[in-house]
């Protein structure tokens, strides 16, 4: 299954994408389901979920909706940096014992086809193309080997970047975290859905030229992995985003640079997941 959380007439609601274009309304479908997030954390809601859909005609088009943020309002959105080997040589770095871990906040993400936005601070702004988990069932402490099943499912992810204010200190805190810069959508996938995530492929791609590619089975630190070693210090909730980091062909590492610019569009492409497209403008 594919879900979306949208905005339709003034109100946020959230459904299935049938046919990659059409959509069941869930809002107030499901009893005790008030979202997105509520609803994947849930094995029961999702099972019934299915089945409604499953006997449903589509109500309208994805096209009569504004797409929000898959999880609107993550508690939290964990990124994993230099995970990729070959990115980490192109950063000047190593791959550690330990995965490098900075947060973002709700407020800096944009949805599929929303401009991710430029800010006057700095025109450094750089892609950065990702496959991100959507976390279903929450917990605390969770064993590598049990951590998949608390993945609800998969989604794209672009962490755009202000390079500069990302190297202003050894923390990436701020370069990561201006509004409206990291697009996230447009659906999640359910795991059921995906076989082995290890086999997606991910490319970034600017104004049609292929900028980035990689496959999920180069991450340094997997996905079981990266689920446990963050249980050890925080609960996962349900509708936390983990970004599990980029692969090479970033725009700061190429000679000359290469940083989006308004009226550019940036897509991130992942196997068996989808693409998710944003525009870029300049702060108002």
């Amino acid at each position: 299954m594919k879900y979306v959380s949208y905005v339709k007439a003034g109100k946020p609601g959230f459904g299935a994408v049938v046919n990659d274009n059409k959509v069941v309304d869930l809002t107030d479908k499901i009893a005790g389901v008030g979202s997105l997030a509520e609803l994947v954390g849930s094995e029961k809601s999702l099972a019934e979920a299915k089945a409604y859909v499953a006997n449903q005609t589509p109500e309208f088009g994805l096209d009569a909706v504004t797409l929000e943020p898959v999880i609107p309002q993550p508690s939290k959105i964990i990124c994993i940096g230099i995970n990729y080997v070959a990115h980490a040589a192109e950063a000047g770095r190593k791959v550690g014992d330990y995965p490098v871990v900075f947060h973002r906040f709700a407020d800096t993400l944009q949805a599929a086809n929303a401009p991710l936005i430029r800010p006057t601070a700095s025109h450094d702004f750089d892609f950065e193309a990702e496959l991100a988990v959507v976390i279903g069932k929450g917990g605390a402490n969770i064993k590598p080997e049990d951590a998949m099943s608390h993945v609800a499912g998969y989604t794209c992810f672009n962490d755009g970047s202000l390079r500069d204010w990302q190297f202003h200190t050894h923390q990436y805190g701020m370069g990561k975290n201006f509004r409206k810069t990291g697009g996230l959508g447009p659906w999640m996938v359910t795991a059921d859905e995906v076989d082995d995530y290890r086999k997606m492929e991910i490319k970034g791609v600017l104004n049609g030229e292929v900028m980035q590619e990689g496959k999920l089975s180069e991450l340094a630190f997997d996905i079981p992995y990266l689920i446990s070693y963050v249980s050890k210090a925080l609960d996962w909730n349900p509708g936390d985003i983990l970004a599990t980091g980029t692969p090479s062909g970033v725009g700061f590492k190429r000679k000359p640079p290469v940083f989006l610019k308004p009226g550019d569009t940036f897509e991130v492409v992942i196997s068996q997941v989808g693409t998710l497209s944003n525009t870029v403008a300049d702060e108002a």
